[in-house]
């Protein structure tokens, strides 16, 4: 069994501000091992669940935040901050299930460090009329694909927004948000106890689980400015469709995704600037 896992950070029990999950700093260093053990804690899983190859790619940032010699299960590693396929890439009908280890809550919702994709333009998305995050749309590739998502780590607010777009989805919540800059996390131990557990079962009963269902109505955005609107407009699949308001819409699920991956790379000038 053939299992593909995307791995953010923000949704790590213990980790709470900006400091922890981005540049080369101590607290940073400190994050990146929080998450390194949730990522193995989840290839540890997937294996009692009966995978036999992992392929973990690297969905954060920078998208190097994982020692590959340190990574579980000799699971090999997709890195790098150019990826056609962004925080999806390598998957394709070959896998089996879908992990999404250390999600976290969309841009907006009372979730700690919530975002989607690029927090200086994204103020909303909705995918088929209902509000998600990177969970949802990125399981428009695995859609495209045919391969079910079994499983979602993080706080709270993502684990139920994936199940909302995923239903049946195995979730591991990890933490409570307080805020956006505070949460209540599990002990780090008992996080990974527990995604160990869930993502065993989420892969155990993987050959049951549709794929997800998703993208027939598009993906709406809501932007910060008119300028980013006018920028994506100009990506093919995206239409503008009020100053601030966007839909992507492709033939295909995969089509959806990379109009928005596209609209969201052209306008981050745009939105870093203004």
């Amino acid at each position: 069994m053939k299992v593909f896992l995307s791995s953010d950070m923000e949704g790590t029990a213990g980790v709470v501000d900006w400091a922890q999950c981005v540049g080369d700093g101590p607290e940073a260093a400190a994050g990146r091992q929080l998450l390194l053990a949730e990522v193995n804690a989840a290839i540890e899983g997937a294996l009692a669940g009966g995978a036999t190859e992992i392929v973990v790619n690297d969905s954060h940032s920078t998208m190097r935040n994982l020692p590959p010699e340190a990574l579980a299960g000799q699971a090999s590693y997709i890195s790098g901050s150019h990826k056609p396929l962004y925080m999806m890439q390598g998957l394709d009908g070959s896998f089996d299930a879908v992990l999404f280890v250390s999600y976290h809550g969309s841009v907006g919702a009372p979730a700690g460090l919530s975002h989607t994709y690029n927090p200086r333009a994204v103020v909303e998305a909705r995918l088929d009329g209902v509000v998600t995050g990177e969970a949802g749309i990125n399981a428009l590739v695995a859609a495209y694909y045919g391969v079910p998502v079994v499983l979602v780590t993080g706080d709270r607010c993502a684990c139920e927004e994936t199940a909302a777009l995923i239903p049946g989805v195995h979730a591991a919540v990890v933490k409570e948000p307080v805020s956006r800059v505070a949460a209540h996390s599990l002990h780090p131990a008992r996080a990974c106890a527990l995604i160990r557990e869930t993502a065993e079962r989420a892969v155990k009963g993987a050959a049951a689980a549709p794929p997800p269902a998703l993208g027939q109505a598009g993906l709406e955005l809501s932007v910060r400015t008119t300028d980013i609107a006018e920028a994506a407009s100009w990506v093919r699949g995206v239409e503008r469709t009020g100053p601030r308001e966007l839909r992507c819409a492709g033939d295909d699920p995969l089509a959806t995704y990379r109009s928005f991956c596209a609209a969201i790379l052209l306008t981050r000038g745009i939105a870093e600037t203004v």
